[in-house]
């Protein structure tokens, strides 16, 4: 990954972090991408020349569209985008949820990751490559008690990820999804205090390290996950694990 732009988003945190420490400790450009400028710009300070820092709400595509024109800017064309952003709350009942709520979470979990292709993709076709990872969810496949936004937009994201890579894959397009499971985050502590569902019930030491999916996003950029292309791995599957070198 020596030299190539990777862009993050929701890099403030969990995942997304782990995610630009594993690349630039390889040798790649990273642009964090997330809402909490501070948090971003604080991690990019901590990773030097080889990070930079764009606020930025997925779910506004002018937003998008301006960040990735600055990251290239800054670094280049983008290689590799790794749609990572998402938000489980609010979880609750579908009888009792709050409509503005579960709009929002479908704008920034399934239009955001809409946002990032839209805003890459031109550029990668005009140069015949890139690579783009979407972050996903067994929530995707199965429902869940609370869960209606997320399972819904996670769903949705799985499907325009395939509709992308259907549409890209002849042009030179790397296109899949990753499902890291659960994993020890921000975000199961928000599922967590809800008390809602399954999930909720796991304790903090049944999750994996956010460092394991970094690795597997990492693992994805290579040759050797050509063979996934089009498809959404599982860390869940032990021949994955393997793969990506997980013990």
């Amino acid at each position: 990954m020596d030299g190539k732009v990777i862009v993050i988003t929701g890099a403030s945190r969990g995942i997304g972090e782990a995610a630009a420490r594993r690349f630039v400790a390889a040798g790649a450009k990273v642009a964090l991408l997330a809402r909490s400028f501070g948090a971003i710009a604080e991690l990019a300070e901590e990773l030097g020349d080889a990070a930079t820092a764009e606020a930025v709400d997925v779910a506004d595509w002018k937003g998008m569209e301006r960040a990735i024109e600055r990251v290239e800017e800054v670094f280049g064309p983008v290689d590799v985008l790794i749609n990572n952003a998402g938000v489980i709350k609010p979880v609750d009942l579908l009888a009792e949820s709050d409509p503005a709520e579960w709009v929002k979470a479908i704008e920034i979990n399934l239009s955001g990751v809409y946002n990032g292709m839209r805003a890459v993709l031109p550029g990668m076709l005009e140069r015949g490559q890139g690579t783009i990872v979407t972050v996903s969810s067994g929530a995707a496949h199965n429902p869940l008690e609370g869960w209606s936004h997320y399972c819904s937009s996670k769903a949705g994201a799985a499907m325009l990820t395939r509709c992308a890579h259907l549409e890209n894959a002849e042009k030179g397009i790397r296109i899949m999804g990753l499902s890291p499971g659960t994993v020890a985050t921000q975000m199961q502590r928000e599922i967590k205090a809800s008390g809602v569902g399954p999930v909720a019930k796991l304790n903090w030491e049944d999750h994996i390290p956010p460092e394991w999916p970094a690795e597997a996003l990492f693992w994805m950029c290579g040759p050797e996950a050509d063979v996934y292309l089009g498809q959404e791995i599982s860390l869940r599957d032990p021949v994955i694990r393997e793969k990506v070198g997980l013990k």
